[in-house]
């Protein structure tokens, strides 16, 4: 997941140059798929916020480290409007990791994939304006799919964690709205704004992590982890934020915002390629059906937005 708002793009590649761009682009929808099965292989109900404490404290030096001098130009506005994001940033990974640990890695990719349509809906309500009848219809589809995705036991109540989820999902698109609505930050440094970003939710992690009932302390956890979820933990803070903030970075100045857009909206697919073919994941044909209106109506979305 990225909350980056994307520097002014430098002039598009030419045609026959544009995969080059593509690849790692399209790379990091795959490690973005993958992050919810890794999170949910290294993850319990009581190691949530110490698992999430150790992700970005990983990355977060390396940041700081390279950005120090644009981090000392922010400012005091700037940096309240990053702390604030921070906070909500927070929340977000807080619902997603908690509805991971609840829910298949199948749903959860595709369930916070309906941000797509909650955000340019929200947009539309906060400019009173109606949206467009083909989005509305995308809408109902994607919703629809989502419906059928977590009934593959038969039709019953979506479960925790798949609400969870949703809650990210609005909490994601709340995100997006204040990045586009709070002018200090608008005019921010990426780097610099992802990193103050990236404090203020480590800092809401580190603080619940202190108080009674929140679970293992990040100590026993890293000392408690094998190999394997040492190995899922990298991942995570290594491929799913690092090396995704740094590729968006780079891609954005060689091709453009839309493309970029269009390739890391296949997040959801490789999010339920991993599920099914790496955990064996079985959603039935009315699962099986919900993600095709899931995939299909986000798509239909994206263009009816745009």
């Amino acid at each position: 997941m990225s909350t980056v708002a994307a520097p002014a793009p430098a002039p598009v590649a030419a045609p026959g140059r544009a995969w080059l761009a593509d690849l790692p682009v399209l790379l990091v929808a795959v490690v973005w798929g993958g992050s919810y099965l890794a999170a949910k292989g290294i993850t319990t109900t009581h190691t949530v916020i110490a698992v999430l404490v150790l992700r970005f404290a990983l990355v977060l030096p390396v940041l700081v480290v390279v950005g120090l001098r644009r981090l000392r130009a922010l400012s005091a506005a700037q940096l309240r409007g990053a702390g604030l994001l921070g906070l909500v940033l927070g929340g977000i990974f807080l619902l997603e990791t908690y509805g991971v640990v609840h829910t298949s890695a199948t749903n959860a990719g595709l369930i916070i994939s309906l941000t797509m349509i909650f955000t340019p809906l929200a947009e539309a309500a906060v400019r009173r304006v109606r949206p467009s009848t083909g989005f509305l219809g995308a809408a109902a589809v994607s919703v629809a799919g989502v419906v059928l995705l977590t009934q593959g036991a038969g039709f019953t109540a979506p479960g925790l964690g798949d609400l969870l989820i949703l809650g990210a999902a609005l909490a994601r698109t709340l995100h997006v709205l204040l990045m586009a609505r709070i002018k200090a930050v608008q005019d921010a440094d990426p780097l610099s704004l992802t990193t103050v970003q990236l404090g203020g939710a480590v800092a809401v992690f580190a603080l619940l992590a202190l108080l009674p009932g929140s679970g293992a302390s990040p100590w026993e956890t890293a000392v408690a982890f094998d190999s394997r979820q040492w190995a899922g933990l990298v991942f995570l803070a290594v491929l799913c934020t690092l090396f995704a903030f740094f590729v968006q970075m780079w891609a954005v100045r060689r091709t453009s915002p839309s493309r970029v857009s269009l390739l890391l909206g296949t997040e959801p697919l490789w999010a339920a390629a991993a599920g099914i073919a790496i955990a064996g994941e079985r959603l039935g044909a009315v699962g099986l059906v919900g993600v095709a209106l899931v995939l299909g109506g986000t798509a239909w979305g994206r263009r009816a937005a745009a």
